[in-house]
């Protein structure tokens, strides 16, 4: 097992990726992160090159039920991908450096588009349990205070000091996702929102899922907004999105609770479509510039 640090430089992080490059003749333009229960995404992969995070140099291990914590390489729809079967989190006691860590390792393999999956409880009344979000926008509440993997010394190699983030989740990707989604009739579970991203690991108390629905807040997560933010500081383009698992609970007269068992079950549910949507944007992308 190789010791893992606090900080990685550019050298560390292309040492690994070299260090990736050296096992496999797979060079991948796309990479996916499968989040709670979505794991299933990087068993599509074709002709797999599969290695255990435990076994990366300077890399994480994921340590929460429904993680598989393994990368995987290979090919989706003819197209050479590589996919991440479960990320980190900042309450696993890793640094926010850290977690984002595979978003700079990514960049130096080649990819240039990444796709996020993620598990999320829902705030907005008009989503239901198993509906899927597209994220347009998020809400950074860590990196308010200033918990952002940007903090620190900055390597003009990855990206500039001040990246923008008004455009982080790109447009014509979720046009494209929407596109799709209706072509394969999923319109009745497909929606478009914000996601709020906050420590964790407790799930929200009432008056917390209040405040950030009132913030503009349509769904609220554990992970995904410090990874987008690397991969936009690194010059990659975003598509992400939320599977709606659990109704965050709003009403003190409400008896339901949340829990990571609903979590993995609605996941598992929707598993197959999500994995027809994702496959099929991947093939678009690939062979449709202009994402029409």
């Amino acid at each position: 097992m190789f010791q893992l640090k606090d900080f990685y430089s550019y050298d560390d992080c292309k040492g690994t990726a070299d260090w990736l490059m050296a096992q496999t003749a797979v060079r991948p333009t796309i990479g996916i992160v499968c989040g709670s229960g979505l794991g299933g995404l990087a068993d599509m992969l074709k002709d797999q090159v599969v290695f255990n995070y435990k076994d990366i140099p300077d890399f994480p291990e994921s340590t929460v039920h429904g993680h598989a914590g393994r990368l995987v390489f290979g090919t989706l729809k003819g197209r050479p991908c590589v996919c991440m079967q479960g990320r980190f989190h900042q309450y696993e006691g890793y640094s926010i450096q850290k977690i984002t860590l595979p978003m700079r390792i990514f960049k130096l393999l080649g990819v240039q588009t990444v796709i996020l999956t993620n598990a999320a409880g829902g705030l907005n009344e008009d989503f239901k349990v198993g509906d899927v979000m597209i994220i347009k926008d998020h809400i950074n509440m860590p990196g308010m205070v200033g918990f952002n993997p940007l903090v620190g010394s900055n390597d003009n190699r990855f990206g500039v000091r001040f990246p923008c983030m008004s455009d982080a989740y790109d447009k014509e990707l979720r046009q494209l996702a929407m596109n799709i989604a209706q072509e394969l009739g999923y319109e009745d579970f497909m929606k478009e929102g914000v996601y709020c991203v906050v420590g964790g690991p407790s799930f929200e108390t009432i008056a917390e899922s209040r405040l950030v629905h009132r913030l503009g807040a349509d769904a609220v997560g554990m992970s995904t907004a410090p990874e987008v933010i690397v991969a936009r500081h690194c010059g990659m383009r975003v598509f992400a999105l939320s599977l709606i698992t659990n109704q965050s609970v709003m009403d003190y007269d409400s008896e339901e609770k949340a829990n990571h068992e609903e979590v993995l079950q609605t996941g598992k549910h929707r598993a197959e479509q999500l994995e027809r949507l994702v496959s099929t944007m991947v093939t678009r992308i690939e062979h449709n510039n202009n994402y029409a």
